[in-house]
């Protein structure tokens, strides 16, 4: 810059005869928003810096994280198996018989498949098996009309499409061409569904009947960096605020283990406690993945 200003002049990079800045000058300053994409770029950095140590430990707690809530649902209904009986045959109207089937059969398919997602073999299969979990379920204890429940299950469906892609991602294929590349494809639209599906918790906290102080900022919050998560600006950066957002609201919040064992309202607790676990481990995958190529991020990178 300093040979070109030498050679065109005085005046350029300097000032005009009337007194105006110099068109260098102009181009030099930064914009409010160049400045903006600096600032969160050294935040990004240091984020980066902080999670290095985490960073080969990330995929496993997120696949931890993400089955948590199935493996907490198989123990209730080890736990409560005559309470799980009754409330499908009596308020359900489902066949004795066909009951104890259907507990066995979503316990088991629950043990086994989150056993397969925290060591990483056969994760379509695991996936599949626990996406049916969820539907089952739902089908089953006739909360497929509720919103909260739709929506939060719409999150947990989210992460384990983020399992799903992770798997993909650390898989090696060995054949070149075209099957690699429908892989590769594959791999982005799954990767950008579970992300916009991970966001679907925030849309239920703005539905939700009771408000509260926590319940307010986490949804403002959530929702201002869950819009940054589906567009894939700062992915990443928006996802740690997530991550950390969640977690403190769920510790203060869905804090079952200080209620009694009597309490109404302690089983809904857990549930949601662990719920929100599971939507969390998406969000760290996603942390450690990246948003994808759908993304604002993956577009700076090419223009």
């Amino acid at each position: 810059m300093a040979q070109i200003r030498g050679t065109a002049g005085y005046n350029l990079g300097h000032s005009h005869s009337f007194g105006g800045p110099g068109r260098a000058d102009a181009i030099s300053d930064p914009s409010p928003l160049d400045r903006i994409r600096e600032q969160t770029s050294k935040i990004e950095d240091w984020l980066d810096t902080i999670a290095d140590p985490l960073k080969p430990h990330l995929p496993a707690i997120g696949r931890f994280l993400i089955v948590v809530t199935f493996l907490e649902d198989a123990l209730r209904i080890f736990t409560q198996w005559s309470d799980q009986l009754i409330y499908l045959k009596e308020f359900r109207h489902i066949p004795w018989g066909i009951t104890h089937l259907f507990l066995i059969v979503n316990m088991i398919a629950m043990l086994v498949c989150s056993v397969l997602v925290i060591a990483r073999k056969h994760s379509e299969y695991a996936v599949a098996g626990l996406l049916g979990v969820v539907v089952t379920q739902a089908l089953g204890y006739g909360l497929i009309f509720d919103l909260t429940f739709f929506l939060r299950n719409l999150s947990v469906i989210g992460g384990l499409l983020m399992v799903l892609s992770d798997s993909w991602v650390r898989k090696r294929f060995v054949p070149a061409g075209l099957p690699q590349l429908d892989e590769k494809d594959r791999k982005m639209y799954v990767q950008f569904a579970g992300r916009v599906l991970l966001i679907f918790l925030f849309v239920g906290f703005v539905f939700a009947g009771s408000w509260s102080f926590w319940r307010i900022l986490v949804s403002l919050v959530g929702l201002v960096a869950s819009v940054m998560v589906v567009v894939g600006f700062k992915a990443k950066w928006s996802a740690v605020i997530l991550v950390v957002v969640l977690s403190i609201f769920n510790i203060l919040v869905n804090n079952w283990w200080t209620l009694n064992e009597k309490h109404p309202h302690k089983d809904f607790a857990k549930y949601d406690f662990f719920q929100i676990l599971s939507i969390v481990g998406g969000l760290v995958l996603l942390v450690n993945m990246g948003p994808g190529q759908f993304s604002v991020d993956e577009k700076k990178k090419v223009y």
